[in-house]
C-alpha cells in the first residue's frame, strides 16, 4: 500500500471529481434528470477521499523511532551486551568482535523492526534474561572489517534486521549481512 503516499491517489479522485462535475453540469443545462447517479457519485467520491485521509493518517507499529535501546548488565567479558527495545521490551544480544567500540550504533530492533539507537556508554539495568535464543544474525562493516553479531533472547530474529552504522568507525553506511 506504498502507492496510497504518493500524489496518485489525490490525482485520481480529483480527475473523478472533475468528471462528476462536468456531468452535473451537463445534466442542470440539459435537464438529463441524472440527480439520483449524480448523489450517488458525491456519495462515493466523499467515501473514497474518507478513507484516503484515514489511510494517510494512520501510523503503522513499526515506524522508525529514534530510541535509545537500554543496556543490560554485561554477562560475559568479550563484547557481549544485551539491550532492551523500548518498544516492544524485548531483549536482544549483541557480540562485538572488539571492545573498543565508542561509537553509537543506530539499528532496528531485532524483534519488532523499529530503528533505535544505542549510545556508546549506555547505562546499565538488570533484568532476567530468557533462555530461548534465536539465529544469529553476522553483519561487517565495509569501511574497517570489523564484525557484529546480533540474535533476539526469547523470541524469533525480525528477518528485516539492519545495522545501520558501524559501533567501531562510526560510519553511517550499513552494515552488510552475511
Amino acid at each position: 500500500m506504498s502507492w496510497i503516499k504518493t500524489n496518485g491517489p489525490y490525482t485520481i479522485l480529483s480527475l473523478l471529481a472533475l468528471w462528476i462535475l462536468i456531468f452535473t453540469i451537463y445534466d442542470i443545462v440539459f435537464g438529463k434528470e441524472w440527480i439520483i447517479y449524480l448523489l450517488a457519485s458525491y456519495i462515493v467520491l466523499i467515501v473514497l477521499i474518507v478513507i484516503l485521509a484515514i489511510f494517510k493518517t494512520r501510523k503503522k507499529t513499526k515506524i522508525a523511532y529514534n530510541y535509545t535501546f537500554e543496556e543490560f548488565e554485561k554477562t560475559l567479558k568479550g563484547g557481549l551486551f544485551h539491550y532492551k527495545c523500548p518498544n516492544c521490551l524485548g531483549i536482544f544480544a549483541i557480540k562485538k568482535s572488539r571492545s573498543n567500540d565508542d561509537k553509537p550504533v543506530k539499528m532496528t530492533c531485532p524483534d519488532c523492526g523499529v530503528t533505535g539507537v544505542i549510545p556508546a556508554n549506555p547505562r546499565c539495568i538488570e533484568e532476567e534474561i530468557p533462555e530461548k535464543k534465536s539465529v544469529k544474525a553476522n553483519f561487517r562493516c565495509s569501511q574497517c572489517g570489523e564484525g557484529v553479531t546480533i540474535w533476539a533472547e526469547g523470541k524469533d530474529l525480525n528477518k528485516n534486521v539492519k545495522v545501520l552504522t558501524c559501533p567501531f568507525c562510526g560510519d553511517k553506511k550499513p552494515l552488510h549481512r552475511f
